[in-house]
């Protein structure tokens, strides 16, 4: 197994929230990957005392661990726990209840020598490759339905958030879990994985530069590095690289690349 990763902060002048991490079990057989992007709140009145970095380095340590250790967990199962575990380390000092309690995106996959299981929750994506090159996107849509003046108002993106209708995200409830795009490859059939948080996902989502095969080509021949720069590069060239959505020049952008 080889693996590589690179993740840039949106703005040099504030955390970057977004969190990756590779595994290789006690075993030597198999792998983990898990990617996360904290959901940047627009205010703090989001009713915890901890920053975002905090929420995600909590629950991507949680999900490695158990994504590593208990293969009796399907990953949705994993995500459940790992939300359950997060919540509990500060229900006594923040008010989860609030909708902008710390959440993020989840992007997981995890295989051994029989089958490649994969989760996607929210606007990250997980690229799958097949030895003859055919590249499947493993995306959950449901933000890309909310209409886009829905989304520049904060007080009504927050009624969609988390709620039916709407998009959902890893926050406090585990039951979340069951919301996320899950499911089961044949090992045979994948000899590459792709994990992109949304600021990465930019060269093909929002700029067009290429379909998700030509982005996993440009990992495999430029690395996770190499397509950073790529999408840094564009956005120079693009003052108005956000539009309605997109509002930020720069986003946190993180990539994770992974040959089975």
């Amino acid at each position: 197994m080889y693996t590589e990763s690179a993740s840039l902060p949106g703005d040099p002048e504030r955390p970057n929230e977004d969190w990756a991490a590779t595994a290789v079990p006690a075993s030597g057989q198999g792998g983990v990957l898990v990617v996360l992007d904290g959901v940047t709140p627009p205010s703090t009145d989001v009713g915890c005392a901890h920053p975002v970095p905090w929420f995600t380095a909590r629950l991507g340590g949680a999900l490695t661990e158990l994504s590593a250790s208990r293969r009796d967990l399907t990953l949705p199962e994993v995500l459940a726990e790992a939300i359950r575990r997060t919540a509990e380390s500060h229900r006594g000092t923040c008010d989860l209840s609030h909708v902008r309690t710390p959440q993020a995106t989840v992007a997981m996959a995890r295989w051994d020598a029989e089958a490649v299981e994969h989760l996607v929750l929210s606007d990250s994506v997980l690229l799958l490759e097949s030895p003859g090159g055919a590249v499947r996107a493993v995306r959950d849509d449901r933000l890309d339905l909310v209409p886009p003046e829905v989304l520049r108002s904060h007080a009504a993106t927050d009624r969609l958030r988390n709620a039916e209708g709407g998009f959902f995200t890893a926050a406090a409830d585990p039951s979340v879990a069951g919301r996320a795009v899950a499911g089961v490859t044949p090992r045979s059939a994948v000899r590459a994985v792709a994990a992109l948080t949304d600021g990465a996902a930019r060269w093909v989502e929002l700029f067009g530069e290429g379909d998700w095969a030509d982005c996993l080509e440009v990992l495999r021949e430029e690395g996770a590095r190499g397509l950073l720069g790529r999408v840094r590069a564009r956005e120079a060239r693009d003052a108005a690289a956000g539009g309605a959505r997109r509002w930020k020049l720069h986003d946190d952008a993180t990539a994770v690349y992974a040959e089975l």
